[in-house]
């Protein structure tokens, strides 16, 4: 499995884990670091297989 850059952000109500590099909205989300990451996982494999590796960016622009 190819690792991936992903960026988890503290919100008051939880954390948010969002992939970076894949075109379009991949997001995850959980109570704990460890929940919103591994509720990203499987949309980005999804994603990943539905739109092939075209849809991953090797840089992600600033």
């Amino acid at each position: 499995m190819k690792r991936r850059e992903v960026v988890v952000e503290k919100h008051p109500d939880g954390y948010v884990a969002c992939p970076l590099g894949l075109k379009g909205v991949v997001v995850g989300q959980g109570d704990s670091y460890e929940e919103a990451i591994a509720d990203c996982k499987s949309p980005i494999h999804f994603h990943l297989e539905t739109f092939g590796p075209e849809s991953h960016e090797s840089r992600v622009p600033l």
